[in-house]
């Protein structure tokens, strides 16, 4: 990424998802109005990648609860999506959508296109009801990420979104106090 997309509108996108066993069109229009988890990974049938969607997989009815929802997306094709799906136990239990971008255009609308493979970097993006990228996330392809810090992430950007003047200080937890950045605490934290 050579600019940040932090607080951008995402690009217009439709695209053909495995989805709770049927082929399902996804847009950017399906995002719009609730919060939402954009997921990239490399490949299906591989190693790091489904220890990941698996972990998400099993705090999807929280991120439910919470308003949120998850889109999980490699550049395979949603027919490989189904094949994984339905052969191993790990992917089998994702209930989230899972978008295929054989063109990679999504996958380049959020800057994870690793061209030279025609794969995506772990990206993690969490979008607003607005359309508005709150949290980018960029890994290498051997360092895998955390659903239940996912979790923490987007429950902060939720808190910020509703309180108007205060901000979450590192490892914030739902209940813990928050900051109102003013002259008073400069210096003092």
């Amino acid at each position: 990424m050579t600019q940040s997309i932090i607080n951008t509108k995402i690009k217009e996108f439709s695209a053909t998802a495995f989805h709770k066993g049927d082929f399902v069109q996804v847009s950017d229009k399906d995002l719009a109005g609730k919060w939402s988890v954009v997921f990239f990974y490399p490949a299906d049938f591989t190693f790091v990648c489904p220890t990941e969607l698996g972990d998400l997989a099993d705090y999807y009815a929280q991120l439910q609860q919470m308003g949120v929802e998850v889109y999980s997306v490699s550049t395979d094709t949603h027919f490989t999506h189904k094949a994984w799906h339905d052969t191993s136990d790990t992917i089998g239990k994702i209930d989230f959508p899972m978008i295929g971008d054989p063109t990679g255009r999504i996958t380049r609308n959020f800057g994870v296109m690793i061209e030279e493979d025609g794969l995506a970097l772990r990206g993690t993006f969490v979008i607003n009801p607005e359309g508005e990228i709150k949290v980018a996330e960029v890994h290498d392809l051997g360092i895998g990420r955390s659903a239940k810090e996912l979790v923490r992430k987007i429950q902060a950007a939720q808190y910020v979104a509703k309180h108007d003047g205060e901000v979450c200080p590192a490892a914030w937890q739902p209940g813990e106090e928050t900051l109102a950045p003013s002259l008073d605490l400069v210096g003092k934290i």
